[in-house]
């Protein structure tokens, strides 16, 4: 009957709105031979989302992830479902999504230039079948985005294996576990939030790694390479010195060794550094991680080139060190001053690497970090005071313990060179987001994008 039909339309819309899903029951008439359906009423039944859905979606907002909902209840439950989870109001039918080649079961071709801006404008799909999961997925990752799919039953599969990060809920079906990449065994989706956040701290630790790693491999290579060249120490021997000295500069073996020993050690500590997770996707960018590393190992670079001629000039009555009232150094004890100025720029460059675009005051390092900074830079500055005076490699070595002047003014020039080096990095952060440099801006964030006036169903 038209007046039971339009009845019924009406309440399953009425609970429709409220989020309350209808099943309709009726009878066959089976008396007189009548084969007719008599309308008996609705089933009404509530499936809210859990608790901790809303934050969920809160928090993956707050890191750059945008968050869609693709079911297949009716349009209306969705609406509802989508305001209750505050996750916007462009929630739209299927009758303008994309179909499988009924023949061919290819994807229509051009898809993410065709449907595109619908699936990045919508916030949600309803009354949609497995086939259009498969290609809303498809369409995004068309358009160069990173995806990820959550589901529980067979007709999600399909979506879950197509997409670059498939995760099956608790309680899925096996179809549905064996599409995809991650299998959640607790109810709930907080853990892909928690996910997220470590994956970033882990990416931040191997960023700080491979800058710290980069810059102090520049610094020692350059600087011993450099020197070589450029500097000759017989040429700045002053007339009363009983020592003959080299012609060419260059350092013990067992120095570079006690350097790099220990650069080790604190590189190990990287691991257990605090990170803060980035609050948008990261990808890698080689150019301008390169960029960094090399401003932090240039810096070093210069002041160590730098201070080597000031020890070599030390004897020069023109000389910085004359101007400051200081002695001239012997060559002994500037070959333990250079191994105590490359080691604490190498050490002090770790704390200015981990921090990223920040200065290295801004982020707090953990205890393990400080520790291994703490004992590497104490090691070092203890190993250049207590040296004994020999000639390792026939290189004259002494240590400082005589010319204390020299390790405080070693220790000074350090401390303002690290300065220096870590504003040169942030110069070289805001330079390379001010030009965008190799798309560092790029975030892969969804903007907001207005759909096509034919998709607003």
């Amino acid at each position: 009957e038209k007046a039971v039909t339009e009845q019924v339309e009406a309440d399953v819309t009425k609970f429709g709105e409220m989020g309350i899903r209808s099943m309709g029951v009726a009878k066959m008439d089976l008396k007189d031979g009548k084969n007719e359906w008599k309308m008996m009423g609705l089933l009404t039944f509530l499936d809210p989302p859990r608790p901790d859905t809303k934050q969920t979606i809160i928090d993956a907002n707050k890191f750059g992830v945008n968050v869609k909902m693709i079911t297949g209840d009716h349009l209306l439950i969705a609406k509802q479902t989508a305001s209750v989870l505050s996750m916007g109001d462009k929630i739209f039918g299927s009758e303008n999504l994309p179909m499988l080649d009924p023949e061919t079961k290819q994807k229509p071709a051009n898809l993410g230039k065709t449907y595109g801006n619908l699936c990045l404008a919508a916030d949600g799909f309803a009354q949609v079948f497995p086939e259009h999961k498969f290609l809303i997925v498809e369409t995004l990752r068309e358009l160069g985005y990173s995806v990820g799919m959550t589901g529980d039953g067979v007709n999600d599969a399909p979506a879950l294996k197509r997409a670059d990060v498939g995760i099956a809920v608790a309680g899925s079906t096996d179809a549905a576990r064996a599409a995809a990449a991650i299998i959640l065994t607790e109810e709930g989706l907080s853990t892909i939030i928690h996910g997220i956040i470590i994956a970033r701290e882990i990416f931040s630790r191997i960023s700080n790694f491979i800058t710290y790693r980069i810059s102090a491999t520049l610094q020692l290579l350059l600087f011993f390479f450099i020197a070589i060249f450029a500097f000759h120490p017989s040429s700045y021997q002053p007339e009363d010195s009983e020592d003959e000295w080299p012609e060419y500069f260059h350092m013990p073996v067992l120095m570079l060794m006690l350097i790099t020993l220990l650069n080790d050690g604190t590189l190990i500590t990287i691991a257990y550094d605090y990170a803060e997770a980035s609050p948008t996707p990261t990808k890698w960018n080689i150019p301008a991680l390169f960029i960094t590393s090399t401003v932090l190992g240039m810096v070093s670079c210069f002041s160590s080139l730098l201070v080597l001629y000031i020890l070599l000039d030390s004897h020069d009555p023109n000389g910085l060190f004359a101007k400051i009232g200081m002695s001239g150094v012997d060559y002994g004890q500037i070959t333990a001053a250079i191994y105590l100025k490359v080691s604490v720029s190498d050490f002090l460059t770790l704390f200015s690497a981990r921090t990223g675009p920040k200065f290295f005051w801004q982020v707090r390092p953990a205890p393990v970090l400080l520790i291994g900074g703490t004992v590497a830079l104490t090691v070092s500055s203890l190993l250049s005071i207590v040296w004994p005076v020999s000639e390792p490699d026939g290189i004259m070595t002494e240590g400082l313990s005589s010319n204390m002047g020299v390790f405080v003014f070693v220790w000074l020039y350090c401390l303002v060179f690290w300065i220096v080096q870590d504003f040169a990095k942030v110069a070289s952060y805001k330079y390379m987001y001010h030009s965008n440099f190799n798309g560092i801006n790029d975030t892969g964030v969804i903007g907001d994008i207005v759909p096509p006036k034919d998709s607003l169903v």
